[in-house]
């Protein structure tokens, strides 16, 4: 500890600027504001987007797996453009043989470790779309041309601002099969039973976006980057075997045909209730399992103001559903699974449905629609307007282990939640994978931890993001990344976004002032296509706060967090009191730690100079520098004559004084979060905001001044900012142990469950 005098030192100062790069606004980055999309973030007054509207027949053979379909598409250009062609979307070409997505892939031999691997390299399968025919709606052709997973239609005549056109499409193609295959969606085949699981999506041509941002979306599809798709409305009729059980997209029209009067009498009590009722039994899907129908029947349902369309079908179906009531409107909450599910699927999937619409709606928008679907497949999990498909499959003997139940709890809250984005607030998926994934895997943390205190979510807070960016900068990319070049996937467009936006909420903004300006986000561009600097300026108009720097460095950049603590100095105010300032001398050379050299000149040096001719020391030598003289003392009556009752008690407070350094040594500014501990055990939390950098971007200080003795400091003690380095956040050094594990036990899963079902099976004594 030093001590030191106060004084006024007046002092020239050059600014030297190194903020400007971290700190520098990002006009040059985001798109100028224009009447489409305002400077605010908001849609602007001339904002458009297009329509189309379907009509479907759909017959899935179940012998052959094929599925057939016949639509007619309405198109409504609300632009101030003319079109000359039209783009349509064609998904299920990635299964062509020839299809990009299989070309692009880098493989090595090491990659092929059994014949299984090399056997998928020759697995022959007949995918993609059929086109039969494309005609206007009086049956005439019209000229198409196909490039891999897109379609243009070119128009006889142009497709004028604030018209449609309408033209009709037939087509067909053979179901992939998701166990050898892939895909997002597709069939499972149950070997036991020999039945069928469809769950269908993608499934037919449908129309690309075409907006003020990129004129047509029309970026091949490679199986990354999802589906940009405008809104519309749909009327769909589904021919299936007669025992098959549809959930799809939409509300079912026909019910009263199609549905046993059980069925219907059940249905009607779900709609009434808020826990789930069962519709379809185990019983009797098990039954239809059996039997096999040889009929057929049409299912029919219709959509408004949706984006998409997709369903699932099976005889194997068990079917629940209870009523949410969301904003003064009812939701029917619904589950559709096969036994192999159960007991997992039948005690929670309409619950978290029920959840998840409940959470999302507070923290987004209400949510519209009127029906939200869970569906169990294995492995999948994949989402769509009002139906998501969710993996989640306890062992054969009903038990499963926490991982298993989790992850089933995770994939249906965040499945569920697509719904919210990007089906409502509808970004472009093709382009911008984490304005869907990123925000979704954001709500889904908040709606996991209102599901289960401690809920242990694999993403949201910031230590759990640690470990990917402290990795090989190489290999990490910039969240403003194209779906299709991210090198790390999940942490990428789900894991890093979704953190950054914890911190915005929890450290930088505060939850009152993020909340509000996310929910403001979200009811404007609900059922709107947004845009990444929609975002970025929505949150910053509505909440007052300059976020740029965080965009800059969360968004844009790859840096990670590593803030130190490089040096501490302890300081107390100089009194003047001769005996108080004397006495601590005193103290201070009784503390004085002794250098090994002179403790060893004891020793070795029998008698120096001055103590064998005591002529050599003089008047300083000889002062007692402990003991107050009466000079001393006239001097410090002087002193504190001068001096005001504020400024004296001030300086005889025993106020402690910490200089503390920090070090940048990740690169990405953060606010400083520290916690003392004082030598009475108790604490106390500053945070400085990230602005501190904002002109020195690698070393700043900061004084601190406490009426007590620090006894340690912790920077980050809450783990907020993913800071990739603990052994440099604390005062004195703290080192953070890591746990080195000898023998790792190889592919086994952990289920307690099932072992203890065994011994429960024992014999009894």
């Amino acid at each position: 500890m030093n001590k030191i005098i106060l004084s006024l030192i007046v002092t020239s100062f050059i600014f030297i600027c190194q903020g400007q790069k971290k700190f520098a606004q990002l006009e040059s980055e985001l798109p100028t504001p224009n009447e489409y999309r305002n400077a605010a973030g908001a849609p602007g007054h001339a904002y458009y987007q297009q329509q189309a509207d379907y009509k479907m027949q759909l017959v899935i053979d179940d012998a052959t797996q094929k599925l057939s379909g016949f639509e007619t598409i309405t198109y409504t250009n609300n632009s101030p453009d003319a079109l000359s062609y039209l783009w349509l979307q064609l998904d299920q070409n990635i299964y062509a043989q020839d299809a990009d997505n299989k070309l692009i892939e880098v493989e090595k031999m090491e990659d092929f470790k059994s014949i299984g691997d090399i056997q998928k390299k020759f697995f022959y399968y007949d995918g993609g779309f059929k086109i039969e025919s494309i005609t206007n709606t009086s049956g005439i052709k019209m000229k198409y041309s196909v490039n891999k997973t897109m379609l243009r239609i070119d128009l006889e005549h142009p497709l004028a601002a604030h018209s449609s056109i309408s033209f009709q499409v037939k087509w067909w193609y053979n179901i992939n099969d998701r166990m050898a295959v892939g895909g997002r969606s597709g069939y499972e085949y149950f070997e036991k039973d020999k039945n069928y699981l469809y769950t269908v999506a993608q499934f037919f041509p449908r129309m690309c976006v075409y907006n003020d941002v990129t004129g047509w979306q029309n970026k091949q599809f490679l199986g990354r980057g999802e589906f940009t798709l405008p809104f519309g409305n749909y009327d769909v009729s589904i021919t299936v075997p007669a025992d098959h059980i549809i959930g799809a997209t939409g509300e079912l029209q026909n019910g009263d045909k199609i549905l046993s009067s059980q069925q219907r009498e059940r249905l009607a009590r779900a709609r009434k209730s808020d826990e789930p009722i069962i519709i379809v039994t185990q019983a009797e899907a098990e039954k239809a399992e059996l039997d096999k129908s040889n009929k057929t029947k049409t299912w029919q349902f219709k959509a408004t103001n949706v984006r998409d369309f997709a369903f699932a079908s099976s005889r194997k179906f068990i079917w629940d559903a209870q009523n949410l009531n969301v904003g003064g409107k009812n939701v029917l909450c619904m589950s559709f699974y096969p036994k192999e599910g159960n007991p997992l699927w039948e005690k929670y999937s309409t619950k978290l449905v029920a959840h998840s619409i409940k959470t999302y709606s507070k923290y987004t928008v209400d949510y519209p629609y009127p029906v939200a679907i869970s569906v169990h497949s294995k492995w999948i999990g994949m989402e769509y307007p009002m139906i998501c498909f969710n993996g989640g499959r306890p062992e054969e003997d009903g038990t499963y282990s926490e991982d298993t139940k989790y992850g089933m709890w995770g994939v249906i809250i965040h499945e569920v939640g697509h719904n919210f984005f990007p089906m409502i607030i509808n970004s472009d998926e093709r382009q911008w994978t984490w304005m869907d994934e990123g925000l979704n895997t954001f709500v889904q943390y908040l709606t996991e931890q209102e599901w289960e205190r401690g809920y242990p979510s694999r993403r949201g807070p910031a230590y759990l993001i640690a470990d990917y960016m402290r990795g090989d900068q190489k290999f990490i990319s910039p969240i403003m990344t194209n779906s299709e070049s991210i090198f790390q996937f999940g942490n990428n467009a789900y894991g890093k976004p979704a953190t950054a936006l914890n911190i915005l909420r929890e450290t930088i903004m505060g939850r009152e002032l993020f909340d509000y300006a996310f929910k403001t986000y979200c009811e404007r561009w609900k059922f709107k296509h947004p845009s990444p600097a929609d975002f970025f300026r929505s949150m910053e108009d509505a909440s007052a706060v300059d976020l740029d720097w965080f965009w800059r460095g969360w968004f844009y950049g790859t840096e990670p967090v590593d803030i130190a603590i490089k040096e501490v100095k302890w300081f107390e105010l100089n009194t003047q009191n001769p005996t108080i300032e004397k006495a601590f001398l005193k103290t201070k050379a009784a503390e004085k730690t002794v250098f090994i050299g002179d403790e060893r000149n004891l020793k070795s040096i029998e008698e120096t100079v001055n103590e064998k001719d005591s002529t050599i020391d003089d008047f300083y030598a000889k002062r007692n520098l402990y003991l107050p003289d009466a000079l001393d003392k006239k001097e410090y009556n002087d002193f504190i004559a001068k001096m005001s009752t504020s400024d004296l008690a001030l300086l005889n407070a025993n106020k402690q004084f910490y200089e503390v350094a920090f070090e940048n040594i990740g690169g990405n500014v953060m606010p400083i979060i520290m916690e003392f501990t004082f030598t009475d055990n108790t604490k106390k939390v500053i945070r400085i905001p990230a602005e501190i950098w904002r002109q020195q971007e690698v070393n700043v200080s900061k004084v601190f001044i406490f009426d007590k003795t620090v006894l340690k400091m912790r920077l980050d003690p809450f783990l907020e900012t993913a800071d990739v380095d603990f052994n440099n956040n604390s005062w004195p050094q703290e080192f953070e142990p890591t746990r080195y594990q000898l023998f790792k036990l190889q592919g086994t899963k952990d289920n307690p469950m099932q072992r203890q079902k065994k011994v429960d099976a024992l014999p009894k004594d």
